[in-house]
């Protein structure tokens, strides 16, 4: 494994351990954004995850959402901003927001780590952009 590897492992433990469940995902963002991520790009369904970290990039393949043919559905900002508020409430697993996400349309988002936006896009150039606000993480 390499260093960039063992580097980005160790931050998501450590995010993971400190992420409180209701508006986790900031200290997540800061956690990584420490440890040198500046770009985070999740494609879905596939869930493939490619990071730009200061030294390199990495991608990272999770269990995709799902297989075989499916139909993509139409973007859908209203439902996306609904699968948002539940994830920020606590009131979703991750995978559980992938889901949701994806059933509204998205296909893939990226996190800019400097800049603190996330923004989420379909399949015909659609899109939606959230800010999150700065932590502080020890």
């Amino acid at each position: 494994m390499s260093n960039l590897s063992t580097k980005l492992l160790e931050a998501q433990k450590r995010a993971i351990s400190l992420r409180p469940k209701v508006g986790g995902f900031p200290v997540l963002a800061e956690v990584l954004r420490q440890e040198g991520v500046t770009l985070n790009k999740w494609y879905l369904p596939s869930c493939q995850s490619v990071y730009r970290m200061q030294g390199g990039f990495l991608v990272q393949q999770g269990t995709p959402l799902v297989t075989g043919l499916h139909e993509i559905p139409n973007f859908q900002k209203e439902k996306l901003i609904e699968a948002l508020r539940t994830d920020q409430e606590g009131k979703s697993t991750f995978l559980e927001f992938l889901m949701a996400a994806w059933k509204a349309g998205v296909v893939g988002y990226d996190v800019d780590f400097i800049e603190r936006k996330v923004l989420y896009y379909g399949i015909n150039g659609e899109s939606y952009t959230e800010e999150y606000p700065a932590v502080v993480v020890d």
